[in-house]
């Protein structure tokens, strides 16, 4: 049975074998055209007229084998070494036996400084349009951080820098230190591999990335947009303290802080213990002397007041209050005394008033008050018939009578 001509015509019951897809990736590549790629030198062998070399990505951890004649290297104004960032013409080319993909140098170009510069330029205007660099987005610095992680080179001035500065200013404080490559071509992604761990340790409360300083190559791996990337994307506050005050890779920029140098680090990272113990012995005599000049103060107002008069001898305001209180009765009782007399009066006027308007003046003045058996008061002669009894009552007692026709 023939094989199928596709890679989408096959199937598990007309595989392709494997010699068969060798020959077609070999054929595919082979119609890709010349491409210029840019990368690290991490390896270089002369080998009888060819040139071998490992070229390897700037920013992640790949790399292909290249091979260029010795002639081409020979015609570049000046050799290239191992950590060198370059460009290539390549051909890429398949070896089907092997299954290998490598690449056919035509010509390599070393990246000047000028170039390094204006793609550090660019770079720096894409990641500041993203807002990468804000000052909203940096994270301010734990007063004192239970342990500070620090990233730098093995045994380096940077490290000692650090660790000491650090520890004279404040004796005790615990480090997570990750050594790594500070230049070359793997600095960058072990610099990113130690951030990622040091930022998932929850009692690091900063983290320091701490290098001497150097030339623009020898700090570019601190302008890798990995490395940046992950900067900004971490939880942990960083602090950048890259080189001398003069060296700006793009780190210090996307950094939560920027140290000018690594000792400088070291004074943002942690406060002065013997400053701060001044301050405090400061704080404290001053403090004592303000309270102490309050008590004064206090204690002349006090003796202010008790040399006055009134307190001088202590029972004179008893006997102004009780003189006081002696008058405020005697003007009570007597405005009492007053309302008594003035309603007495007003009821004995009352008491005349009701006795000249009773009955009984009526009767005094010679009136008689009529009545029949069943004491009903006769107002008419018609309530009267002959030989009636009635009793007619007089100022001083009352008696009957008898009606009668005359």
């Amino acid at each position: 049975m023939p094989l199928p001509e596709r890679a989408a015509d096959t199937s598990p019951e007309h595989p392709w074998p494997v010699r068969l897809l060798s020959l077609k990736i070999g054929e595919y590549i082979e119609k890709m055209s010349v491409v210029w790629v840019e990368g690290q030198v991490v390896q270089l062998d002369r080998r009888a007229g060819t040139a071998y070399l490992t070229l390897r990505d700037v920013d992640v951890d790949m790399s292909f084998n290249v091979a260029i004649a010795t002639n081409a290297l020979e015609a570049m104004a000046r050799p290239i070494s191992p950590g060198e960032r370059v460009v290539v013409q390549v051909k890429p080319a398949f070896w089907n036996k092997r299954g290998s993909l490598t690449l056919d140098a035509r010509q390599i170009r070393p990246v000047g400084i000028g170039e390094l510069l204006a793609r550090l330029d660019y770079l720096k205007r894409t990641l500041a349009a993203e807002g990468l660099f804000a000052p909203e987005r940096k994270k301010s610095l734990p007063f004192l951080p239970h342990t500070i992680g620090l990233i730098t080179g093995r045994a380096s001035a940077a490290e000692r820098d650090v660790v000491e500065n650090a520890r004279r200013r404040w004796p005790g404080i615990r480090f997570e230190i990750r050594a790594v490559p500070v230049q070359g071509s793997a600095a960058a992604v072990e610099v990113c591999s130690a951030l990622a761990d040091l930022d998932a340790l929850p009692q690091v409360e900063v983290i320091v990335i701490a290098r001497g300083g150097g030339s623009i190559e020898d700090l570019l791996a601190f302008s890798n947009e990995t490395l940046v990337r992950a900067v900004a994307a971490a939880r942990t506050p960083v602090i950048s303290a890259i080189g001398h005050d003069i060296d700006t890779p793009i780190l210090d920029l996307v950094a939560d802080v920027r140290a000018s140098t690594p000792t400088h680090a070291a004074s943002l990272v942690v406060p002065d213990a013997a400053a701060l113990r001044a301050q405090l012995d400061q704080d404290t005599a001053r403090l004592r002397r303000l309270i102490l000049e309050h008590v004064q103060r206090e204690r002349r107002r006090l003796v202010e007041l008790t040399s006055r008069p009134v307190l001088t001898d202590r029972t004179t305001y008893i006997r102004s209050q009780r003189i006081e209180i002696a008058t405020m009765r005697r003007r009570g009782q007597l405005r009492l005394e007053a309302l008594v007399a003035r309603d007495r009066d007003r009821i004995e006027h009352l008491r005349r008033q009701a006795r000249m308007l009773s009955p009984q003046a009526t009767l005094d003045r010679g009136y008689a008050l009529v009545t029949d058996p069943d004491g009903q008061i006769i107002t008419d002669q018609d309530q009267v018939a002959v030989d009636d009894l009635l009793r007619v009552r007089v100022a001083r007692g009352d008696f009957p009578v008898r009606a009668s026709a005359t």
